[in-house]
């Protein structure tokens, strides 16, 4: 067969099939992905009654010794408690690490996670970039030393996303950032837990402000604050972006506790809004999928 007859021959098979991107340099954002919790369909409880929140705003209170979650009425935008149902899905055992996240830095996908002063300022958030912020900024395609293993901050809504989607071509299957739904469900079981590991808050289970370094830790350090499905750092250590926008602005949905927070935080039913656009040292994420339902 000539060499026109082959081009022609190719040409009838349609395009070649789009190659699959390689996973030989992303093997730790695999193996996280492999390690992937399937929450099975079901009811669940969620929201919260108006009891519960007072007994977390008296939490925050005794931990943080002043009423500002009260003052700024944080938990009053929860839902009252109900019971909802959710289908099968997937969600990462813990939020993606600064090293894993180094990995899709250097596929060439998204610039390092960094902010200089004037940036950090212009978004208004209250820690000092000195002393609390620069100790995540990094400098070269590699995370800060010694935080290789910790959650990965810094990162926008956007970036958050598309990191899933690049684990899913590489995995093979798509993958998303949890919805608010998704995320209280992991969180609390099928029984409505306050907090992942129970109802009451207890210090040793997370890391908080109340018992913490007073930075970020290692993801999965506190195995003892795991959820009733086995998920780990639900609350405490950093926010985690959803899937879900916020109800007003353009903002999305971030669920769990931070580093620097108190009681009263990190419970199943709370969450608050973060511009999509913000890179914050208090705010990581992890990734979600759907799961077929057999037919």
């Amino acid at each position: 067969m000539g060499r026109a007859a082959v081009l022609v021959a190719l040409a009838a098979c349609g395009p070649p099939p789009k190659p699959r991107p390689s996973g030989a340099h992303a093997q730790l954002s695999l193996a996280a992905d492999a390690r992937m919790v399937t929450v099975p369909a079901g009811q669940y409880i969620s929201g919260s009654t108006p009891e519960e929140r007072l007994a977390a705003y008296d939490d925050f209170f005794t931990t943080a010794g002043n009423d500002t979650a009260r003052e700024h009425k944080w938990f009053d935008n929860e839902e009252d408690r109900h019971v909802a149902r959710l289908p099968t899905f997937r969600i990462d055992l813990m939020p993606v690490t600064q090293v894993e996240y180094a990995e899709f830095v250097n596929a060439g996908r998204v610039p390092r996670p960094s902010i200089d002063e004037g940036a950090w300022k212009a978004q208004g958030f209250k820690q000092d970039y000195q002393t609390e912020v620069t100790r995540y900024v990094w400098q070269d395609v590699h995370p800060p030393h010694g935080r290789e293993d910790h959650p990965v901050v810094l990162v926008t809504h956007t970036e958050a996303e598309s990191y899933c989607a690049w684990r899913g071509e590489l995995a093979g299957a798509k993958r998303r950032l949890p919805s608010a739904e998704e995320y209280e469900k992991a969180s609390r079981g099928e029984a409505g837990f306050a907090y992942p590991w129970g109802q009451t808050y207890e210090a040793d289970k997370l890391n908080s402000r109340v018992q913490g370094p007073g930075d970020t830790t290692p993801a999965g350090a506190y195995s003892n604050g795991a959820s009733p499905f086995g998920v780990l750092d639900l609350a405490g250590n950093v926010f985690q972006w959803t899937a879900t926008p916020a109800p007003s602005g353009d903002k999305m949905l971030v669920k769990g506790s931070a580093w620097e927070d108190w009681a009263g935080l990190g419970r199943g039913a709370s969450s608050h809004g973060r511009h999509r656009g913000a890179r914050h040292v208090i705010v990581g994420f992890r990734c979600a999928a759907d799961v077929a339902e057999p037919q």
